[in-house]
């Protein structure tokens, strides 16, 4: 069988760690693993390449590795943001043209975008910059709610444990589950995680409420566990409940039921990893009434159970 060549391309400052990831994928002789992929790194200008970890790797192969790669990974490009060198999107493109697959990690998904081999598509890269691709790339749908996206020609990852995921789906599409299973065997991880990237991102601040809603705000994330409804928020407001929920769209962009709920989400998510709380008492002291309410939330804000975040980030585990 003829092997499948990738190519990872590189920018200085280059993170290794990213590179790493396709390089234990594709690129590292397993005993029980038969050999399917041939693998090298390339970048614009051959030669002495900065990493992001303080040492110089040095690349020998130019664009033209790309003329020859069955597949492409762009394992993260620094800085996100910044323009991407004219003959960079050429070469992808041109790779693309004759059928190569091209795979971006994290923050690879700015290169692609570039290309224009994202528009029109949905695609998703690290949660801290999902706003950053979708306001710089506007004809692209950003998902920020998902591991990875494959179109089968391009695909993008989330952060960069998000990566392996991608280039593990790779594998699988190209040599089926098994080979999959032994690669991730070998690399100590599990051959596919379930859920998605947002149950990784950090709890954001609330948003800034004018001194209307600030202490009604306040005063709410202390009665998570009672009856808590939209109508009791109004009347302690002294508010309708038409007037209250046009000042939480102008003041926080969401409805006022919406935000008790992430409220509520927020809460059980610290819980979950501070504490040994059985997830029915967690649904309860948080007002969600149920342990099957509370996965059910938990899975529509989040996708994934209280119980596999638990194992992921509690501290008690």
């Amino acid at each position: 069988m003829a092997r499948h060549r990738v190519a990872a391309l590189l920018n200085a400052p280059q993170s290794p760690f990213e590179l790493a990831c396709a390089a234990e994928v594709f690129g590292t002789a397993w005993e029980d693993v038969p050999a399917r992929y041939d693998f090298r790194i390339c970048a614009e200008c051959p030669g002495p390449l900065r990493t992001t970890a303080g040492y110089t790797m040095l690349v020998d192969c130019g664009l033209e590795a790309l003329q020859e790669a069955d597949t492409v990974i762009i394992p993260g490009w620094q800085p996100a943001d910044a323009p991407v060198p004219s003959a960079v999107t050429e070469a992808l493109r041109a790779a693309h043209r004759r059928g190569a697959r091209i795979a971006a990690i994290c923050t690879g998904a700015f290169v692609l975008a570039w290309t224009g081999l994202l528009d029109g598509r949905r695609a998703t890269t690290h949660w801290r910059q999902t706003d950053r691709l979708a306001a710089a790339f506007p004809e692209v749908t950003v998902d920020p709610d998902v591991l990875y996206v494959d179109h089968g020609d391009v695909a993008t990852s989330a952060g960069t444990g998000a990566g392996i995921d991608l280039l593990l789906h790779l594998v699988r599409a190209d040599h089926g589950a098994a080979h999959a299973a032994r690669i991730a065997r070998n690399m100590v991880l599990p051959p596919h995680r379930d859920g998605s990237q947002l149950q990784y991102a950090a709890q954001p601040a609330p948003p800034r409420a004018d001194e209307s809603l600030a202490p009604l705000l306040q005063w709410a994330t202390t009665q998570l566990d009672t009856e808590l409804t939209v109508a009791r928020l109004a009347g302690r407001a002294g508010l309708s409940n038409r007037t209250l929920a046009r000042r939480f769209t102008e003041q926080l962009g969401t409805s006022p039921g919406q935000w008790l709920l992430g409220q509520r989400l927020d809460a059980a998510r610290v819980l979950l990893e501070q504490t040994a709380l059985p997830v029915e008492t967690i649904a309860n002291r948080v007002g969600l009434a149920s342990a099957v309410n509370l996965r059910r939330h938990f899975r529509a804000r989040l996708g994934t159970t209280p119980g596999a975040y638990r194992r992921i980030f509690g501290e008690t585990r």
